[in-house]
Order: C-alpha cells, then structure tokens, then sequence
C-alpha cells in the first residue's frame, strides 16, 4: 500500500496513479472520465493522464496490460481504465463501486488520509 505525501499544494503519493482516457470520445465515456479526473483533483490525489486516441504507445501499453478477465467479450478494453504504476486497479465500474463504498484510497492502493471517510470507516472496522 502506497502512503499519502502532504505538501502544500496537493497529496503525493510513493505510486502514481494512471487514468487511461481518450480526448477524441464524447458520451458516456467522457462522463466517466472526468467522474474519476474529478474524484482525484478534489481529493489532491497525483495522477496523471494517459491519451490513448493521441498516442498509440498509451493504447497498446493499456491494452497489453489490462488482464485477460478485465477485458471484454468482445473489441478492446475502452477507457478510462486505471492502475497505479502498472499494477492494473481496474475500469471505472470498479472505481464508481468503490467510491460508493468509501473505499476509494484502498482501491487505488493508497492509505485513507486521517479524518476521511474511508480512515473513519476502517477505524470503526478495526475497534
């Protein structure tokens, strides 16, 4: 598990967080997108973003490393699909899961930041 930084500007962390996306998508996937951009910006978590329409190196390294049970039946592996350094972490029904969970920092492979909801609620667990 990767631990939060505190600086003054935003949460670092010893991993980085990586958001495969697309520039060239409208719809749907765009709204996820910017549903798990969001998520991180709000909550000073490091990322950084992936175009997988503007370079074929990030399409072919997302797909290559999204595992074999997280693909779908059919196409190719669509965007926005995260991991943490390479570690594949999952698609954003697993990110949207988590975020309903007040799991979030465990999915990304991060300690809750004290006082969060998810520190709170695994507090409460280990009493």
């Amino acid at each position: 598990m990767c631990s939060l930084k505190s600086t003054v500007s935003s949460l670092t962390t010893g991993c980085l967080i990586i958001i495969h996306v697309t520039e060239a998508i409208e719809g749907k996937i765009k709204k996820q997108q910017q549903d798990v951009i969001g998520f991180l910006e709000v909550n000073k978590i490091e990322f950084e973003e992936k175009d997988i329409a503007a370079n074929e190196e990030n399409r072919k390294w997302m797909r290559e490393n999204v595992p074999e049970e997280s693909r779908p039946a059919t196409g190719n592996p669509l965007p926005p699909r995260i991991f943490n350094d390479s570690q594949y972490l999952g698609d954003y029904e697993a990110f949207f899961e988590a975020r309903e969970n007040n799991a979030v920092y465990a999915f990304l492979g991060l300690t809750a930041p004290p006082g969060s909801k998810e520190a709170e609620a695994l507090a409460k667990q280990e009493a």
